[in-house]
């Protein structure tokens, strides 16, 4: 019975995963405004590793780390966030 509980556990986990991949933009919008992950790092002060994480959406930043992208990027927040 554990190792059925184990098996739905990683499944639901797999599809949350799944679901969560493409939450933002951001790589598309550095690439359109010809900006590099590093340079974005450098101006909010971030290690580059975690600004790569959000560009191959591993993870997200919060909602005002996302509203210094836009504004560093001259673009809306809504660019940087996918349907």
């Amino acid at each position: 019975m554990k190792d059925f509980w184990e098996k739905i556990i990683k499944f639901a986990f797999k599809s949350i995963t799944i679901d969560m991949k493409d939450l933002n933009r951001l790589k598309i919008v550095l690439v359109e405004k010809k900006k590099t992950s590093k340079w974005l790092a450098e101006q909010l002060g971030k290690n580059a590793s975690t600004v790569s994480k959000w560009c191959t959406n591993t993870s997200q930043p919060d909602l005002q780390t996302l509203d210094k992208i836009a504004s560093l990027l001259g673009c809306e927040k809504k660019e940087l966030i996918t349907d």
